[in-house]
């Protein structure tokens, strides 16, 4: 990089810490490291990161109240924050965090590289857009839905029509298979427990990993708050917001949404 950005890594496992430390360094950013919040607050008197490598669990100050004292007064982070966890903490995670990326440890140090790159790149830099065209494969879609009923009856409508399936029953979950699978359309019912599926695609839409994929938001026809169905449809990151009758409605979604993929780079 010609115009280096810099990186805050925030880890108490000194080993691993040093590690991150020599790799970022060789695909050219300048790196900053501290071993728990607290120096990580000292470090930000003297510098603006863009971006902060933030682990959640250390001494003397965890990566929960490090993120809290960046957040402004409308919880949103002063800075871009790519979360290191464990897997026990995930629902913690996206419950409590507005991030730009995750890894749970152990991880491959070239995957997060190439991860951090496409966020500096979503940031500061010239995004690549998907390219589709010329690639003849069967789309992927990922079906979020709580109920194994309703999971069964749009799995099968999209199998009979040549896609590859796969399923997940929570948000927490979605975020985790989405993120590291990367489906190319994602149908996320509205009303899942724990984190709602709008919740969950504002989320990953933040993420440049995932921020390509087509998202489309469901609910069953019903007698619903005209309101609350404008606010959640205007909402950024939603690609589609189908309130269905037949499950071919979200199949005729997901077809137009992956039409409509770019071939530009």
């Amino acid at each position: 990089m010609s115009d280096k950005k810099t990186i805050l890594v925030i880890d108490d496992e000194v080993d691993l810490q040093q590690l991150m430390k020599i790799a970022l360094r060789s695909r050219g950013y300048r790196v900053e490291t501290a071993n728990n919040g607290v120096e990580g607050l000292e470090i930000l008197k003297k510098i603006e990161p863009h971006l902060i490598i933030l682990d959640l669990n250390m001494p003397k100050m965890g990566g929960l109240a490090f993120y809290q004292n960046i957040c402004d007064r409308n919880n949103q982070p002063k800075y871009s924050v790519f979360i290191l966890t464990a897997r026990a903490n995930m629902a913690k995670l996206f419950q409590d965090f507005i991030i730009d990326g995750f890894k749970t440890k152990p991880f491959e140090v070239d995957e997060l590289l190439d991860e951090i790159d496409a966020i500096i790149n979503k940031k500061f830099g010239i995004v690549k857009k998907i390219r589709v065209s010329g690639i003849e494969r069967a789309a992927k879609v990922c079906i979020v839905d709580n109920e194994p009923e309703e999971i069964k009856k749009i799995g099968d409508a999209f199998l009979n029509v040549g896609y590859v399936v796969n399923s997940v029953a929570n948000g927490v979950d979605a975020i985790e298979y989405i993120y590291g699978n990367l489906p190319d359309v994602v149908l996320i019912k509205l009303a899942l427990p724990g984190i709602s599926g709008d919740a969950v695609i504002v989320q990953l839409k933040r993420m440049a990993r995932t921020q390509h994929i087509k998202f489309i938001l469901y609910t069953k026809q019903e007698a619903e708050r005209t309101v609350i169905i404008d606010r959640i449809s205007t909402k950024s990151g939603i690609d589609s917001f189908i309130q269905y009758l037949h499950v071919q409605q979200l199949v005729n979604a997901a077809n137009q949404e992956l039409s409509q993929y770019s071939t530009e780079e």
